[in-house]
């Protein structure tokens, strides 16, 4: 709950409070979509391409609101709940956050990366919060709109937020990082992502490093001990912190959940209930985040990864699916792939979907990959869409093409036998987890 009235609500976003009680005590969260409001909800009426937002403000308190944050033509709304009206209620939505961020005067931990970052949050979350009240974003609320919310849901006496990053272009970060104002920032990888808008790989590199340029100087950034492209961005003034091999958070060993992790100098054995190398390496990274703040952590680790994001599903019939559809991009697609053929199976099945925003070199991309899953020995592959072809240019094995998930999944019945392992995967305007259905 945001324990603060209406009127400071109103001022902490730059809006007018021009209905209600300005000493209503505040709500307990903020949202968008009217279809979910309900009592102690702030409705936020964002203004689209296609729709005012605003325009279901009404059905929002109609439904039990606690009030809504609308643009001016929405000011002569009747109703006796408080309505916020601002000129622009994202830009107030995001003001209010940052207000509500001060008022907790907790830690922040701000997390991007090109691929890993969700997973990353969803394990820093779990080392931190049997040592801290730890706050962080739910599934994919990371975006400008997404991570005010978040941040909106933190309770009173939260010790430290843990926040996910997204961008897709250039200056997005900075936007998130003046919101969230972090404490401490991590790059848990850059890589051949979102090209389409950004071109190479170094400008990639620069928009994730918004996030260091951004720290206040004292504050510490955690970043990969091997990429250079982060090398002209680090700072004099922060504490860095470098993970991974050669890095000052690495992995001594691991056998049977048991890691052993050195972090400058001091040893952490954790417990995990997962083995994919590139969740290890994701590891690394938060026990640096952790110790940034001051926390050791230390024994079984409980993480619960967001969904679609390598979540395996037993399917009657003895057949194992990893359903990592959420995203997808040359660096998560290799991961996936040789984490498949490290786990144990009969055979080895890939349903692979398109690559987004790859640019002009998506092509390429794409037969780098069907390359590699031949070398790693896939036993059988599937594309899904048209651009996914390019998988199957490159792989020397049985290939099968279909359009759409769903004749994916029709596919799937008639090929996989029981002691098949199959991995699902593609970016996520390509909708595999149909592929389930």
């Amino acid at each position: 709950m945001i324990d603060r009235p209406a009127s400071w609500l109103a001022d902490a976003a730059g809006a007018r409070l021009a209905a209600g009680d300005p000493d209503e005590p505040g709500p307990r969260r903020a949202l968008i979509d009217s279809r979910d409001a309900g009592g102690g909800d702030l409705f936020v009426g964002l203004r689209g391409e296609h729709a005012d937002g605003g325009e279901f403000a009404a059905g929002a308190l109609g439904s039990g609101a606690w009030g809504a944050l609308v643009g001016p033509n929405h000011a002569e709304l009747e109703t006796d709940r408080p309505l916020l009206v601002a000129d622009d209620p994202l830009a107030a939505l995001q003001r209010l956050a940052r207000a509500w961020r001060r008022e907790l005067g907790c830690k922040a931990i701000g997390i991007t990366g090109s691929t890993g970052k969700t997973s990353t949050k969803d394990i820093l979350a779990a080392l931190l919060r049997p040592r801290l009240r730890t706050h962080a974003n739910r599934e994919n609320l990371n975006t400008e709109i997404g991570l005010p919310l978040s941040v909106l849901e933190a309770e009173p006496g939260t010790e430290v937020l843990v926040l996910e990053m997204a961008m897709r272009g250039e200056g997005q970060i900075a936007e998130l990082a003046a919101i969230a104002e972090p404490d401490v920032g991590v790059i848990v990888n850059v890589g051949p992502v979102h090209l389409e808008l950004l071109g190479t790989v170094e400008r990639v590199a620069a928009a994730k490093a918004e996030l260091i340029r951004d720290l206040p100087a004292g504050a510490a950034c955690v970043v990969p001990a091997s990429e250079p492209l982060l090398d002209a961005h680090l700072r004099d003034d922060l504490d860095t912190w470098t993970f991974g091999p050669g890095g000052q958070s690495m992995l001594l060993s691991f056998d049977g959940g048991r890691a052993e992790i050195e972090a400058r100098g001091e040893r952490h054995v954790l417990d995990l209930g997962y083995s994919e190398p590139h969740n290890l390496l994701n590891t690394l990274a938060a026990v640096a985040a952790a110790r940034a703040i001051g926390v050791s952590p230390q024994g079984r680790v409980d993480v619960q990864f967001s969904s679609m994001r390598g979540q395996v599903v037993e399917l009657p019939g003895g057949v194992t699916v990893v359903n990592d559809c959420y995203n997808a991009n040359p660096m998560s697609m290799r991961a996936a792939l040789e984490h498949l053929v490290d786990s144990p199976a009969e055979r080895r099945l890939a349903v692979l979907g398109t690559m987004a925003e790859l640019g002009g070199e998506a092509d390429r991309y794409h037969r780098e990959i069907g390359v590699r899953a031949a070398e790693l020995g896939i036993d059988l592959l599937v594309t899904v869409g048209e651009q996914a072809l390019a998988y199957a240019e490159a792989f020397d094995g049985e290939t099968h093409a279909v359009g759409t998930p769903e004749e994916a999944g029709a596919l799937l019945e008639e090929l996989a036998l029981p002691g098949d392992r199959v991995l699902v995967k593609g970016s996520r305007s390509v909708g595999l987890e149909r592929v389930l259905a």
